[in-house]
């Protein structure tokens, strides 16, 4: 083997390495119950990143083998994986982000409307079922609600949705009403107008990280324009990339730092939002 296919190969070794590794962490851990596990969960707790990281070491070493054989082409599948699976990452929790904002909204009319029912005079179960029968993530409260069960608990596991943590003040005046006998619509009134209050200043604060969203995706499309420049200029940076050792660390070099700071600009946008 000469000297430049070993280099090759060493370098589809670690390109390989890092993907693994990546794939390894990004794997989710498991979610932990309230209850008490039993010994097979306990078990299978202790288990699950053992299995993980014997699964992630047993692919690196797959694809490192195969990278001896076959450099050029497994450190280019690589690239193209991890790149794929970062890019699935972030339009996933994209989707995410947006599905909340929706629920948050439909969450305010929802309050608005039970506010509006219960000023009117309309019985809280009453209101409940209209309002339920809008938006049906509420229909277990009014559920709970006609058989006398706990409704600001019914109100609190609604609230675990994402995008509906809001509705644990909701919550809480129902409990204050319940217990001191204040009037609930006038409880409701006012946790819905510091509801109204908090979405005007989520919109502010979407409209001006929205720039900040747009730069970033622009910078992350900016060099393949560039790519597509200089091959219509003549040039062939396509046949580089691809093919040649070098060409390949700069294009896994490029996606990493370009999927990184779209990965940075979400996560300081998701600080923000939780502020």
């Amino acid at each position: 083997m000469t000297p430049a296919a070993v280099w090759q190969a060493a370098w589809a070794v670690v390109a390989v390495s890092c993907a693994g590794g990546a794939v390894v962490l990004m794997a989710p851990a498991v979610a932990q119950r309230p209850r008490a596990p039993s010994g097979r969960e306990e078990a299978a707790a202790r288990g699950g990143p053992a299995m993980r990281a014997l699964v992630g070491v047993g692919a690196v070493a797959v694809v490192a083998v195969a990278g001896l054989v076959a450099p050029r082409q497994v450190a280019l599948a690589a690239i193209v994986v991890v790149a794929g699976l970062v890019g699935w990452v972030l339009v996933r929790r994209r989707r995410q982000l947006r599905s909340a904002e929706r629920t948050s909204a439909r969450l305010l009319e929802a309050c608005e409307q039970l506010t509006g029912e219960l000023v009117a005079g309309r019985p809280p179960g009453v209101a409940l079922e209209q309002c339920a029968a809008h938006w049906h993530p509420v229909a277990p409260v009014a559920e709970a609600f006609r058989v006398g069960a706990d409704v600001p608990g019914a109100w609190r596991e609604v609230a675990r949705r994402p995008g509906a943590a809001d509705l644990r003040l909701v919550a809480a005046a129902w409990q204050v009403s319940h217990r001191t006998g204040a009037g609930l619509a006038s409880a409701l009134e006012q946790v819905t107008a510091d509801l109204r209050a908090q979405r005007a200043t989520r919109r502010v604060v979407a409209g001006e990280l929205a720039s900040a969203r747009a730069t970033a995706r622009l910078v992350a499309v900016l060099p393949l324009l560039a790519l597509t420049f200089g091959a219509g200029a003549g040039g062939d940076p396509w046949t580089f990339l691809l093919t040649h050792p070098i060409g390949l660390a700069c294009l896994g070099l490029g996606l990493a730092f370009g999927l990184g700071g779209l990965a940075w600009i979400e996560a300081l946008a998701r600080q923000v939002d939780r502020s």
